[in-house]
């Protein structure tokens, strides 16, 4: 019997040593399980970290994203006025003298309360006549939807931010540019035609444009610096480009072909209205009649025409139908102006960054073009009773915004 106890003693004292070992290692697993759980939780809320740190960067600055916000917002708004409420004040006096400048107030009708047409599309008549002069508000509209185009490339890409797009990349680059250059063309336009603004009373609005427009092409101007010496610093390894591409390749041919041929002629009109209006181009069908019936041949008569003895001594009291004339063509050589850029001047890059520049520019003129098609396709009916035909004009800007919205959607 002691031995039989003993050897159950002994048999107990194994089982209890088995199972402080069994214990120890399963407090050992436990610990280690929890030291990887922590572990992999530390990497996952600094990856999550770097990850919002990085997107941050992705973004453009927050100072940069209000100036435009602020100052493109005002310019916005005023073309917006111009396109769907012409004649409408929307900043007291100063924009009250404004309007009275151009003679936006003659498509203005408030009488009537909700019922009025009140400059907006409903004043847009079927039919030609001396009386509704529906050239003059064929330009004003148009002038709105140019300059809310141009408004819209700024406004759209820092607030909607691209897909792929990255601001210590430089892919907000060529719009940062483009864009300086066009309000320096703005507030240059402006500025020569104080002394007619000034003596008309309407120089206060006139000021405050030139101001904006310099002050945010300054702060653009200095944070394309920034983002410039940016991405010539990150310049990482190059990354492999598609088949038959170049660092230096054109990014998209098509579009290429697509903007030289109707962007070109855009850019002819556009450019005859701004720096020779009045000029007929004897090798665009009913040119003349264009001319005639938006109003050209009454403030600027061509030289040697008939319209000059007509018209020579009323033209400087139609300043202000030029003024607008002269600010159509401006807004829409600068739409013209970012189409050139991605089909010429950026390329594909070495670190296949063309494409996403070129993308942020498309995704807004294809719209652009949407709308000046919608201009176009109201006034068709007033332009076919003064004889003008506008189907080409219509199907070539239609085809353009077609192509550009096909490769820079898909």
């Amino acid at each position: 019997m002691p031995k039989t106890s003993n050897r159950k003693k002994q048999n107990g004292t194994n089982v209890d040593v088995l199972l402080s070992d069994e214990n120890k290692k399963n407090k050992v697993t436990s610990n280690k399980k929890k030291s990887r759980k922590t572990e992999c939780g530390v990497k996952v809320q600094n990856s999550k970290k770097v990850n919002a740190v990085t997107g941050m960067r992705c973004l453009p600055p927050l100072p940069l994203v209000i100036t435009i916000f602020v100052c493109s917002g005002f310019m916005w708004m005023l073309a917006f006025r111009d396109l769907m409420a012409t004649g409408r004040s929307l900043y007291g006096e100063i924009d009250d003298a404004m309007l009275h400048f151009t003679k936006s107030k003659r498509w203005f009708e408030s009488s009537r309360g909700w019922k009025s047409q009140a400059g907006g599309l409903s004043s847009i008549k079927s039919y030609t006549t001396d009386d509704n002069d529906m050239g003059g508000l064929f330009i004003r509209k148009w002038c709105g939807a140019a300059a809310l185009i141009v408004h819209s490339q700024k406004l759209i890409p820092v607030l909607f931010h691209p897909t792929g797009a990255n601001w210590r990349a430089g892919h907000f680059n060529p719009v940062l540019l483009i864009a300086v250059l066009g309000n320096l063309c703005v507030a240059s336009f402006y500025y020569s035609y104080m002394p007619e603004l000034a003596s008309a009373g309407t120089d206060g609005l006139s000021l405050v444009i030139i101001a904006v427009s310099t002050f945010e092409a300054c702060v653009m101007f200095l944070y394309f610096l920034s983002a410039r010496r940016l991405s010539l610093k990150q310049r990482g390894p190059f990354s492999a480009l598609p088949p038959g591409k170049t660092p230096t390749s054109i990014t998209n041919r098509i579009i290429m072909r697509t903007v030289s041929i109707v962007s070109t002629a855009m850019v002819l009109i556009a450019g005859r209205d701004l720096f020779f209006p009045g000029f007929i181009f004897k090798f665009i069908p009913r040119d003349d009649i264009y001319l005639e019936w938006t109003g050209a041949f009454i403030h600027s008569p061509p030289v040697g025409s008939p319209e000059i003895d007509d018209n020579a001594m009323l033209s400087p009291l139609h300043v202000g139908d030029k003024f607008v004339s002269q600010l159509a063509a401006l807004y829409l050589l600068l739409s013209c102006g970012y189409k050139f850029a991605t089909a010429y001047f950026i390329r594909w890059g070495q670190n296949n960054s063309g494409e996403i520049k070129c993308r942020i520019i498309w995704k807004v003129q294809w719209m652009g073009d949407g709308l000046l098609v919608f201009v176009l396709r109201l006034f068709a009916a007033a332009c076919k009773s003064a004889s003008l035909d506008i189907r080409w004009h219509l199907m070539c800007i239609a085809y353009e915004g077609l192509i550009l919205a096909l490769y820079s959607i898909f």
